[in-house]
């Protein structure tokens, strides 16, 4: 498989080096820009990072945050600023926004510290990160204690950062391991079967209390110090067995007049 680069104009192949720039008038003439004349446009950014200001971390929308660089000073004499800087944002507990040119378009991006080297991570401008409202939910009811229960759940399974066995790539291991059975000319290994069935409806808070379980084992914590929570489901069935036991009515809701 390989890429080929075709001019339709004169119906041939050409290479990536004959491949330029060019800006596309209405009329369908092509206006020719140059590398040079891209390095060389009055444009702060063009050749440098400009600063704009620091802002706390937590208030940048991870959705608007892409993927990032590590930045390295451009010789001895950048050394001493950037670190001035590296040490200042970790010291502040801040990140910089920052202005900067990036594949021929000027965007805005976040500078964070990471060990002793800074990292650049480009940002979305708002009109790129789509609008959630059309896919959220519909209005459902919940009252306060399922809501409590939950946030046992979570404050329970909370963890101080993301290493473990949990967050290892099975992936890439199972991947490996088809690779290995297939050098040696070995029965490929049987896919898992998942345990869930298809169409069957399951308990949110009995499936959190699953993940829970299965988290503390993998963790080799004692299953004695986790305690099940009671579901919503079992919570209404053994009301509605005590009131059948009992005998008792619900209370009727009591009228008052204007």
């Amino acid at each position: 498989m390989r890429n080929r680069y075709w001019c339709e104009a004169e119906d041939h192949e050409v290479t990536y080096g004959e491949i330029g720039r060019g800006y596309e008038l209405p009329d369908g003439r092509v206006i020719p820009v140059t590398d040079e004349e891209l390095r060389q446009m009055p444009l702060p950014t063009a050749r440098a990072i400009e600063l704009l200001g620091f802002i706390p971390a937590a208030a940048v929308d991870p959705l608007r945050v892409g993927a990032g660089y590590y930045l390295r000073p451009n010789g001895p004499v950048a050394a001493k600023p950037y670190v001035l800087l590296c040490q200042a944002l970790e010291r502040a507990s801040k990140v910089a926004v920052a202005r900067y040119a990036w594949h021929g378009r000027e965007r805005v991006g976040l500078l964070r510290v990471r060990g002793n080297v800074i990292a650049l991570h480009g940002l979305l401008w708002p009109d790129e990160v789509r609008d959630p409202a059309s896919v959220a939910p519909a209005p459902v009811q919940l009252d306060d204690d399922e809501i409590d229960r939950a946030v046992t759940l979570i404050e329970t399974m909370t963890r101080d950062d993301l290493t473990g066995p949990e967050f290892t790539d099975r992936y890439t291991e199972a991947l490996h391991k088809v690779i290995e059975a297939k050098q040696e000319g070995h029965r490929l290994p049987d896919a898992p079967q998942p345990a869930a069935q298809p169409g069957r409806l399951v308990d949110l808070m009995a499936a959190l209390e699953e993940s829970l379980g299965k988290a503390r084992a993998a963790r080799g914590e004692a299953d004695a110090d986790v305690h099940a929570l009671p579901s919503t489901t079992a919570k209404k069935a053994a009301a509605r067995k005590s009131a059948k036991a009992t005998g008792a009515k619900p209370a009727a809701r009591k009228r008052h007049s204007a």
